[in-house]
């Protein structure tokens, strides 16, 4: 790191032409950084029944397995989180690209199951602080009221990364091996980490710019007084059960078209991106509502709060309704809409702690509320596997029932919890 790196910038202004094609460039790029990343977490889910049959797995150790990706994932997010503050981002999100090359390795190189755990491991620490880190770099580029639809784009690259990727990466993986997959996603992370170190950079609302104010006391809050907050419990607890169903739509949804619902193969790898698409069309009618909402004075309370609430209510309406209809088509219509609907509240939280904590606060509330979510990935994939080693075929559509009343408890914190504009206040006092 050199010495310009850590001097502070003389930028233009944010509003400026230059400035402003920079943010949108930064923005891009860091849109396929999450890309990148869920085309990477995809993979397992992807190629569940043959590495299952590989390695002569159960459904129970199967859900074990993926869960393992998650054991640091949530350590490692709350402690970049807290660094982001205090390093560039931009150092972090090219470190994180490189480990997640390297993480895939070992699988792809070959090995039995504790090679295949540990290579998750090492991938899940290096993509826990992803999200959160990504959405900072984003956010930096652009004022409050401006923030929903870039925060918008990056979560969108969570859906456009499992998109673009389960159709080709199910075709590597029915022709060429589940182990020729990981070599596709490790390589892509080495050509984004390439285009980073050349155009990454962080935006002039970063705490240490001249266009900043000098943070004193009251502008740097106790985390515990942010985290203790109501607007992040309520905002942590929505999110966690939004994630819980990403978490699904990762590992086991493939599974559950092909083996619960009958659906083929091939017709599974192009189904499994429709929630995901649903979710993407969402998430921007979801930020272009929410900025026209607050442009016209409508506090965030209702514009990020109760938007993101309706999200999560419909999208339990949804999966609860499943054991009532008969037919894989109607089941898989309804699976659609209760996951994409139920996994589209990231944005809402992201820029919902963004507003409620300060700058130099911001990465590790951010981080920490990641580090807490996520642990819904350590919970559901093996959740999952031990009701479908149970169940059968069923064990899909308890798992989907139960997702359902997760989504409804995170509505109804969404609803009551919700109020950044108040809670930012009372830090300030």
């Amino acid at each position: 790191m050199t010495a310009a790196d850590t001097a502070p910038r003389k930028t233009e202004s944010p509003t400026g032409r230059s400035s402003g094609a920079r943010a949108w460039i930064v923005t891009g790029l860091l849109v396929v950084f999450m890309m990148v990343n869920f085309a990477d977490k995809s993979v397992f889910g992807l190629a569940a029944d043959e590495i299952r049959a590989d390695m002569g797995l159960s459904a129970t150790e199967f859900g074990l397995a993926n869960s393992a990706f998650f054991l640091l994932f949530s350590v490692a997010a709350a402690t970049v989180g807290l660094l982001s503050d205090r390093v560039r981002p931009k150092w972090l999100l090219l470190t994180m690209a490189v480990l997640w090359s390297v993480a895939q390795t070992p699988a792809a190189l070959g090995g039995g199951l504790a090679v295949l755990i540990g290579s998750r491991i090492l991938l899940g620490a290096a993509e826990g602080p992803a999200f959160p880190v990504a959405q900072q770099a984003a956010l930096s580029w652009f004022p409050n009221h401006r923030r929903n639809l870039p925060g918008a784009l990056v979560t969108l690259g969570v859906t456009l990364g499992v998109i673009t990727a389960a159709p080709g990466l199910t075709w590597v993986i029915h022709h060429h091996g589940w182990r020729a997959a990981l070599w596709v996603v490790a390589a892509a992370g080495a050509l984004w980490a390439l285009l980073w170190a050349v155009l990454g950079a962080e935006g002039t609302y970063r705490t240490d710019t001249p266009e900043t104010p000098s943070v004193d006391s009251a502008a740097k809050p106790a985390y515990r007084r942010i985290l203790g907050s109501r607007t992040w419990i309520g905002t942590t607890a929505a999110y966690f059960t939004s994630y819980w169903c990403v978490a699904l739509m990762l590992v086991w949804m493939p599974s559950y078209l092909r083996n619960g619902l009958g659906h083929s193969a091939a017709a599974s790898g192009e189904l499994v991106a429709l929630p995901w698409a649903m979710g993407a069309l969402v998430l921007l009618g979801q930020a272009a509502l929410t900025g026209w909402l607050m442009r016209r004075g409508i506090s965030s309370r209702w514009a990020r709060g109760r938007v993101g609430r309706s999200l999560l209510l419909l999208g339990a309406a949804a999966c609860l309704a499943l054991p009532l209809v008969d037919g894989a088509g109607a089941k898989t219509a309804l699976l659609v809409v209760g996951f994409g609907l139920g996994g589209a509240f990231p944005t809402v939280a992201v820029t919902t702690v963004a507003e409620l904590a300060p700058p130099a606060r911001r990465g590790g509330a951010l981080g920490t509320m990641n580090a807490t979510v996520t642990t819904a990935g350590l919970i559901a994939p093996a959740v999952v596997g031990s009701l479908v080693d149970s169940h059968g075929a069923a064990g899909y559509q308890t798992a989907v029932v139960l997702s359902g009343a997760l989504l409804l408890l995170g509505a109804l914190a969404a609803f009551t919890l919700i109020d950044p504009a108040r809670d930012a206040a009372r830090l300030d006092v």
